[in-house]
């Protein structure tokens, strides 16, 4: 059994100590709570106060917390407040993390550094805050004083700087060569300006290609070695981390610490995960790789270039690589690869050794004073299509779920890379293991969000941190044989939710198919768009289904439709918040992080239960693997991920007391199968109904309100 894992009994605490109360003469949580709450402005929530005393006494009994705060609750508070006391009581670091921008930038801008100010003079000393992100979200004052080599797109950015930079607002869309000039000269400017070289304080923002110019990765970065190492922007940022009290960092860091990077997070104590239902995808998508010829080519561009090698052998590699994933279906291989392919993996595995072996420097040769920097980008990236390739082609485990992909045929065959090739792909089967040997080891965590009671139980999301079901549902202290210690609470909502939303269920309505949208579909969201006003947000289950949905309501309606897609996502919302009268369609992005409270938003359409895709090959591989230990998979995989985005979804509706509105699903199955109660528990508590007129009725007061 790990050491991290926390099964013994924990004894309890001496009557003398009042709960929230540590040894000392440190006050009570509530009493610093009432401080910072008093600082915001703001009043006395008891579903904070209970969160507050259970996030302290989780710490300071050494067990794990997994937290449900709905929406109005003030649960960064809840979480702060206790993660500022302990650090400055015990000189232990908290680390918390979120898993959206918007967030991110809410808690080290104004919650944290609130709570920090607030509290200060009932601590023993003011508590030092500090921001962590992944090294390429940082300018890189080496590269942009000619440090660096023209810059070469090497298709193996680290895994999780890579999907935070691609998580930025400005990373989307195309962008022109002058265009590329313009911003990269902007951001030489700016470059003189920043004090923290974070891209995050560059407004507007710039694109992907152009951030790509000043900033390099981890492996990329010369370290020590830099001559402008004193000036060094995420050399600075680590610094001031490993001196912090409390440190705010994001999930993409988790998932690069879960794969067992050492030093990507200082030494802590305790961990807060907001956002909490997201930490588990943002792990398997750090622990996610591909292989193509492009990749492969790239690397060994670097290595001829910079380190002045032959590639003859990679280049064939490369060659009988792309013969054989070109002749792949676009399929996963529950066996682990075909042998064609294993074998052509190999090659490339082995030929990216030798050109390992050949990039490094001869032993007993005296380093240049000046490090060349096009070699260490050569033998990073060559490293990095080692590891890859060395990784596929491994004797199948079960560890791990492969798959190709094929561009251009639809589902999880499409050409999101740009480069028109196939690609062969290797996730984690799961990540419940990673998350607790890497990021729960000798540390307590706490696990929140507004949705984590699925079907009214915490087991599922459990299961997913590593924490094992709890004996008592989830409601009480478990430990299941090797699984660490932890207790689920759900502190409630201050939302009156059978008074503020209706759920209405279009029952009698044909089961949706592979089609789009039906006709019968398109009638009901007329129906009740035009019955709203407006004022309607559509979440849908693909992008096709959205756009058609888009298109017939701008011929049926007059009414402003606004498609994922047309802008920028913030500029829709933004839109959308401002004029009652708009709707606005669309997929994933939509149905989590937005909070528009008020009259804009009355009305949401939900096209279909979000099971996962039948191809997506991660969810079906973790299916079968819980079917093949006797579980149910679909329940377990396919019924939770439902669960979870019905839950984010639905609850896009009531943002403020203030609010009213109805969520329409247009899926049958959710009061007609077996499996449907389960989704509504996950769901806020709202009236329901399946009598469309019910809902239009409503809808028609409303909008009559203004």
């Amino acid at each position: 059994m790990p050491p991290s894992t926390r099964t013994a009994p924990v004894p309890d605490r001496p009557d003398t100590e009042a709960p929230g109360q540590a040894a000392g003469d440190v006050p009570a949580v509530e009493e610093l709570l009432d401080l910072a709450v008093t600082r915001l402005g703001g009043a006395r929530r008891d579903g904070q106060r209970t969160m507050a005393r259970a996030v302290t006494d989780a710490i300071e009994r050494s067990e794990h917390l997994v937290v449900q705060a709905g929406t109005g609750t003030g649960k960064s508070l809840g979480y702060l407040v206790p993660a500022v006391r302990h650090a400055v009581a015990t000189d232990e670091r908290v680390v918390v993390s979120t898993a959206t921008l918007a967030l991110q930038r809410q808690v080290i801008t104004r919650d944290l550094p609130l709570v920090a100010d607030a509290v200060a003079d009932r601590l023993p000393r003011p508590a030092s805050i500090a921001l962590l992100k992944g090294w390429h979200n940082y300018l890189c004052v080496h590269k942009i004083a000619g440090g660096y080599p023209a810059d070469e797109p090497t298709l193996f950015d680290l895994p999780g700087e890579a999907a935070g930079a691609a998580d930025h607002p400005a990373a989307r869309g195309g962008t022109s060569m002058a265009a590329l000039g313009e911003q990269v000269v902007r951001l030489r400017e700016w470059a003189d300006e920043t004090p923290t070289g974070d891209r995050d304080d560059l407004v507007p923002g710039v694109s992907d290609k152009a951030w790509r110019q000043v900033s390099v990765t981890a492996l990329e970065c010369l370290g020590q070695r830099c001559p402008l190492l004193a000036e060094c922007f995420p050399e600075r940022a680590r610094a001031a981390a490993r001196e912090a009290d409390v440190v705010v960092t994001n999930h993409a860091m988790l998932g690069i610490a879960a794969m067992g990077s050492p030093g990507v997070l200082p030494e802590h104590d305790v961990l807060v995960v907001d956002e909490a239902h997201e930490l588990a995808d943002r792990v398997t998508a750090a622990a996610t790789v591909d292989l193509s010829v492009p990749a492969i080519e790239s690397a060994a561009r670097l290595a001829r270039r910079h380190g002045g090698v032959t590639t003859d052998a990679l280049d064939a590699a490369s060659a009988a690589f792309g013969t054989v994933v070109g002749s792949l279906p676009a399929e996963r291989f529950p066996d682990g690869l075909p042998d064609a392919a294993r074998s052509a993996v190999a090659a490339v595995r082995d030929a990216a050794r030798e050109v390992l072996s050949t990039l490094k420097p001869e032993t007993g040769v005296t380093k240049p004073a000046q490090p060349d920097t096009g070699l260490k980008m050569a033998q990073s990236t060559m490293l990095q299509l080692f590891e890859v390739a060395e990784r596929m082609a491994a004797d199948p485990t079960g560890h791990d779920v492969l798959w190709c992909s094929r561009p251009g045929e639809g589902g999880w065959s499409g050409d999101r890379f740009g480069d028109g090739a196939s690609r062969l792909h290797a996730a984690p089967l799961g990540v419940a293991g990673l998350i607790r040997t890497h990021l729960l080891a000798e540390r307590t965590g706490v696990f929140t969000s507004a949705t984590l009671a699925l079907g009214g139980s915490f087991d599922a999301v459990a299961r997913t941190f590593g924490l094992g079901p709890a004996a008592t549902g989830g409601a009480a202290d478990a430990g299941d044989g090797d699984a660490p210690r932890w207790r689920g609470l759900d502190v409630g909502s201050p939302f009156d939710y059978p008074r503020q939303g209706i759920l209405y269920v279009a029952k009698r309505l044909p089961t949706p198919g592979r089609e789009a949208s039906t006709e019968h579909q398109l009638d009901e969201i007329a129906a009740l768009v035009e019955a709203a006003g407006g004022r309607t947000l559509g979440l849908f289950s693909s992008r096709r289904a959205a756009v058609a949905a888009a298109e017939a309501m701008r011929e049926r309606l007059d009414v402003p439709v606004l498609c994922q897609g047309d802008d920028q996502l913030p500029t829709l919302v933004r839109e959308f918040a401002e004029d009652p009268a708009t709707c606005l369609f669309g997929t994933l992005s939509l149905w989590q992080g937005v909070d528009v409270p008020g009259p804009s938003c009355q009305l949401v359409l939900i096209d279909r239960i979000p099971f996962p895709r039948p191809d997506d090959p991660v969810k079906s591989a973790r299916a079968r693997a819980v079917e093949a230990a006797g579980g149910n998979g679909f329940m377990q995989v396919s019924a939770t991920h439902a669960a979870l985005l019905l839950a984010q979804g639905a609850g896009r509706l009531v943002r403020s007391t203030a609010d009213r509105g109805v969520v329409a699903v247009l899926d049958p199955r959710l009061v007609t199968a077996r499996y449907g109660s389960f989704l509504t528990r996950s769901m806020p508590g709202f009236w329901q109904t399946t009598d469309r007129d019910v809902a239009t009725a409503a809808l028609r007061r409303l909008a009559a309100l203004g």
